[in-house]
């Protein structure tokens, strides 16, 4: 069902992306933003299960700009490797990884001349939220407990686009306080938590929970055929 193919970014930079096309022609598409482990078995089961509800599904490679074909497991050390490739995207100079996901947004218009919505796990859930403030193209976004993104300075910026935003009534990372917050600040946007820890949507990760994944995955996907299909089921 996948493939790889190059983005090209605004600055001319060429970065991989996984794509999971539908049997049948896509009406829309679904960009899936990785979390600090790379485009592994995982995000790219997670984009192939978007393919399956008949979206164009594609992944770009975030790590791409600082260094190529990255995929982790989640032992320790690969969390220490995924922490600094993080630490080293962020510290690139503006818009940096950013423009990779305007490349896979601009592919995607041009693939299936349909909309795009964004979904993304912890790291990857930050950068779909500054997607839906920042980039053009998106209709809607769910991010999946966005590390940072209920900081001060995140929940500053303003979305352009519908937001579903789940987060993990667990989570040692993200306090509910902050999500409160957040929701506090963008009353338009849709706020859930669910009680389970951080990465609760990975079904590779020991934080794997089944009935909040589940959950966030049924309302991610009416929230998508909505915005991005107007409503069809």
């Amino acid at each position: 069902m996948g493939s790889i193919i190059q983005l090209s970014a605004a600055d001319g930079t060429q970065v991989p992306a996984y794509v999971a096309t539908p049997a049948s022609p896509a009406k829309a598409a679904v960009l899936v933003i990785q979390e600090i482990f790379g485009v592994n078995a995982h995000i790219r089961e997670v984009a192939d299960a978007y393919a399956n509800e008949g979206f164009l599904a594609i992944a770009p490679a975030m790590f791409h700009r600082v260094q190529a074909q990255v995929e982790l497991g989640y032992a320790e050390a690969d969390m220490g490797a995924g922490m600094a490739l993080k630490t080293a995207v962020e510290a690139l100079p503006a818009p940096g990884a950013l423009q990779d996901i305007q490349a896979a947004i601009d592919h995607a218009h041009a693939s299936c001349g349909g909309k795009v919505g964004i979904v993304g796990y912890c790291w990857g859930g930050l950068l779909t939220w500054r997607s839906a403030c920042q980039l053009n193209g998106l209709s809607a976004a769910a991010p999946y407990y966005g590390g940072g993104m209920t900081t001060e300075a995140e929940s500053a910026r303003q979305a352009k686009v519908p937001v579903m935003a789940h987060f993990a009534e667990e989570d040692k990372w993200i306090s509910m306080e902050s999500v409160a917050a957040f929701q506090k600040a963008h009353p338009a946007a849709q706020v859930f938590t669910y009680p389970a820890h951080h990465g609760f949507n990975c079904n590779h990760r020991g934080a794997w929970q089944a009935e909040a994944a589940a959950l966030a995955k049924q309302r991610s996907l009416a929230f998508f055929k909505t915005h991005l299909l107007g409503g069809a089921h």
